[in-house]
C-alpha cells in the first residue's frame, strides 16, 4: 500500500475533507489500481494477486444464488464512511441498485456506505491489518450491517468472519468466524452457504 503525498489542507476551500474529495475525483487511477482516503491521505492500493481475485468472483457467484432483484454486487465501488470522512473501495459490495441508478452520471462521488447491506474484504499481505482493524471499525461506525472479512493472513490460519450487528462505537456486536474449507452461513435477504473450502489460503 502506498500513501499519495496529498495534504489535506493546501489550496483547498472549507473542509479538508472536501479537498480530499476533489482530488480523489480528479485523479487518474493506473488501472487494477484504487484509491482511497484515509486517515487525512489519499492512499494508492496496488492490485490485488489473482488469488485474492478468484475469491471474490467465488463470493460474488454465490450471492447472486437468492440475491432479491432490488439488490446488485458492486466491485471497485467508492463508499464514503460519513461519521469518520473515510473513502474506502471495498473488494464487494451489495447496496440497492436503485440508488446506483440514481446517482449523478456527471461526478464520481461515492456512494454511503450506510446505504450498503454487506462489505467484504479480502485480505492481502500489505493490507490486512487495516482490514481487520480500521476498516472493520469505520464499517461498523457507519452502520453496516454485515461486514465479511475473508482473511488470508490471520494467525490462526485462513478464515472467513461474519460481523454482525454494528455499534455506533466502531465494533460488532456478532462474529461468526468459520476456518478455510468450513461452510459460512449468510443470513437474510442472502439466506445462503458460503462455502470455503475453494477459498486457495495465500
Amino acid at each position: 500500500m502506498t500513501a499519495a503525498m496529498v495534504e489535506s489542507d493546501q489550496g483547498s476551500e472549507g473542509r479538508p475533507w472536501d479537498y480530499l474529495l476533489r482530488t480523489w475525483q480528479e485523479l487518474d487511477v493506473p488501472e487494477g489500481w484504487r484509491a482511497e482516503i484515509d486517515e487525512g491521505q489519499i492512499v494508492l492500493v496496488p492490485p490485488p494477486h489473482a488469488h485474492h481475485n478468484g475469491i471474490a468472483a467465488k463470493v460474488q457467484r454465490r450471492l447472486y444464488t437468492n440475491l432479491p432483484e432490488e439488490l446488485e454486487i458492486y466491485q471497485t465501488l467508492g463508499v464514503h464512511v460519513a461519521p469518520l470522512d473515510k473513502l474506502y473501495v471495498p473488494d464487494l459490495v451489495v447496496m440497492p441498485a436503485e440508488l446506483i441508478e440514481a446517482a449523478d452520471p456527471e461526478t464520481s462521488a461515492p456512494m454511503d456506505a450506510s446505504e450498503a447491506l454487506l462489505i467484504v474484504e479480502i485480505t492481502s499481505k500489505g493490507n490486512a491489518r487495516e482490514d481487520r482493524t480500521k476498516k472493520y471499525r469505520a464499517y461498523a461506525r457507519a452502520g453496516v450491517p454485515m461486514y465479511l472479512l475473508l482473511d488470508r493472513f490471520d494467525t490462526r490460519g485462513a478464515m472467513a468472519t461474519l460481523f454482525t450487528e454494528p455499534n455506533e462505537d466502531g465494533t460488532y456486536k456478532r462474529s461468526d468466524p468459520v476456518p478455510f474449507g468450513k461452510p459460512l452461513l449468510l443470513p437474510a435477504p442472502f439466506d445462503v452457504t458460503l462455502p470455503t473450502d475453494g477459498f486457495p489460503a495465500r
